[in-house]
């Protein structure tokens, strides 16, 4: 007797793609890989590092500067408080750089993480994801570090402009790292609504009636993520994400799934 089969059953595995071969795996292989692609992560991380140390100084005093425009003239060096401060801060600075160094590789991972649960006509969009994914991460961090970041940084100093400024640099790297990536990992919303639409987990219907809980949620996330409990801050980052998830709404009405002929 013949047996009946929707299109995606029928679809012949690719000979030429081992992934798309394998058969279901179980939880404990879902975590085994899972430890695989960070092990791999964390060594493209540290290759990164590796690769920025010699740079660090140089690029501490780039990401230094939103802050250091707006301190007062004479007194617009940032202090340390202890003798090993520096080399540690250089250490942090060369991690941080070392992930937007790897992120297309970090990205990589991720997508043969969640490959395996695709089917293989989905599989094409390897490419534009790690590319546009990265693109979106780096463009995040940059807007966090040209926008937000020295919004923030005019905000507070003109707020403490009657005491003497004492900042340190630990202090302030872990205020602007924090932003930065933050800010990188907003932007991917349009990417992630993107996916979600074209695998038909989401609709532009669904997102606009859930819009008024992302931006609650918005607000929530900027709270956790953001450094400091003001509402400067996590306004600076919930606004952007805000705007982004009504972008994604465009996004999966061009090119949801029910576009698909």
């Amino acid at each position: 007797m013949e047996s009946t089969a929707t299109p995606e059953s029928i679809e012949s595995p690719d000979s030429n793609d081992p992934e798309s071969t394998l058969p279901k795996m179980s939880f404990l292989e879902h975590l085994e890989e899972l430890r695989k692609r960070l092990l791999y992560s964390i060594l493209a991380i540290t290759a990164g590092f590796l690769l920025c140390w010699a740079k660090a100084e140089q690029i501490y005093g780039w990401i230094q500067q939103p802050l250091t425009q707006y301190l007062p003239a004479g007194n617009n060096q940032l202090a340390y408080t202890r003798l090993t401060a520096p080399f540690f801060l250089y250490m942090k600075v060369a991690f941080f750089a070392g992930i937007f160094v790897a992120s297309p590789f970090i990205l990589f991972q991720v997508w043969l993480f969640i490959s395996p649960g695709l089917y293989k006509r989905e599989r094409r969009y390897a490419a534009p994801f790690i590319i546009f994914a990265t693109l979106f991460f780096v463009a995040g961090g940059y807007f966090g570090y040209r926008y937000i970041l020295p919004g923030t940084c005019k905000f507070f100093v003109e707020t403490g402009k009657q005491f003497k400024q004492v900042v340190t640099i630990d202090d302030y790297f872990s205020f602007a790292s924090t932003i930065i990536l933050a800010a990188g990992v907003v932007f991917e919303t349009p990417i992630l609504i993107f996916f979600l639409a074209r695998l038909g987990i989401v609709t532009p219907a669904f997102l606009l009636q859930k819009a008024k809980y992302a931006i609650v949620l918005s607000f929530v996330i900027a709270a956790i993520v953001t450094p400091t409990p003001d509402m400067v801050t996590q306004s600076a980052l919930a606004v952007p994400m805000i705007v982004l998830y009504f972008v994604g709404i465009g996004v999966a009405f061009l090119f949801g799934k029910k576009h698909d002929t």
